[in-house]
């Protein structure tokens, strides 16, 4: 990231951080929390598979399991909201752990086989222990975030939005400092030439599997936000359509720059809902967001955030 896109970022930051005092409704609002945590999930799987040339397409999984962790924990055991969000975090690690044993040291077409697959058997899991997880119905009526008397449900969505954008907003940070770090180094050289990196000495295996769960942590806490901040938890967070968009704004952002990631996002997540209110694309509008993705790459195959660094080099030469 240039120092120039760094003053952009900041300043959308600080938008984005005063749209609460312009926008009242709460509709828009939540457009704008699911935005900034679609955004925490995109830009970490954008650190596994942009960044790590790592083609996880399990990244969902561990989005689901913040998601139930966090149901589960405050309705089988009272826990607090404020805890299980981060436990949430906790177990998408351990679960990104025991996937990259396996995964580390495949290649190809198998580390996607693999990784969908645990998806699809974290669903399975989560539909089979209906007692545990509620089944197909799912957990419901979790309870609300709340400081002391202040119940996060009030005032139209205003604590919720402020909570989304801080994760948004630490998860970036520490992307970006990973990737500036040796670490992010040794990562750019396993994803663009795995056998140069190992005979300078780098652990393909260790690498790949300390950038799965790395990419894990803040997804999974974004899946106990999730659910704490809907008070459901419900199997359609494993399905295709939520990966799609989201591997969509990825993708669409530009893979391996972290910012494009979360532009994407906030785009994509008010151009679906715009499309779901319009007839006949409220089940269209998936392929329009392909389309618009081929489009895109085709045009700019660094994504959207490359568009804009152009756009910002010409308007400084000129």
């Amino acid at each position: 990231m240039t120092r120039k896109q760094g003053y952009v970022a900041l300043a959308a930051l600080v938008v984005l951080a005063l749209v609460p005092a312009v926008v009242t409704d709460s509709y828009t609002r939540h457009i704008f929390i699911i935005a900034f945590i679609y955004g925490t999930v995109a830009v970490n799987w954008d650190l596994s598979l942009g960044l790590g040339g790592l083609f996880n397409f399990g990244h969902l999984a561990f989005f689901g399991i913040g998601v139930y962790t966090a149901a589960i924990l405050t309705t089988a055991t009272d826990l607090s909201p404020w805890l299980a969000i981060p436990a949430g975090g906790i177990t998408a690690a351990l679960a990104a752990l025991l996937i990259a044993l396996p995964v580390a040291r495949l290649q190809g077409i198998y580390v996607v086989l693999v990784t969908f697959a645990f998806g699809q058997l974290c669903m399975q899991i989560v539909l089979s222990q209906g007692d545990l997880t509620g089944g197909a119905e799912g957990l419901v009526r979790l309870p609300y975030l709340r400081i002391g008397d202040y119940a996060f449900i009030r005032d139209f969505r205003f604590a919720y939005y402020y909570v989304a954008l801080g994760l948004l907003t630490v998860s970036v940070i520490a992307l970006l400092a990973l990737v500036r770090s040796p670490f992010g180094k040794s990562l750019r050289a396993v994803r663009d030439n795995p056998d140069y990196a190992a005979a300078r000495g780098i652990s393909v295996a260790r690498q790949r599997m300390l950038v799965l769960v790395a990419s894990a942590v803040f997804t999974g806490i974004a899946g106990g936000f999730y659910a704490i901040y809907l008070r459901v938890a419900s199997p359609e967070v494993f399905g295709f359509s939520v990966a799609t968009l989201i591997l969509s704004m990825v993708l669409i952002g530009g893979a391996g720059s972290i910012l494009g990631p979360v532009l994407a996002a906030l785009a994509l997540t008010f151009a679906t809902e715009a499309m779901a209110g319009i007839r006949g694309l409220e089940e269209a509008r998936f392929i329009v967001v392909a389309v618009a993705m081929i489009l895109v790459l085709r045009i700019a195959p660094g994504g959207a955030i490359d568009i804009f660094g152009r756009l910002l080099a010409t308007r400084h030469k000129t």
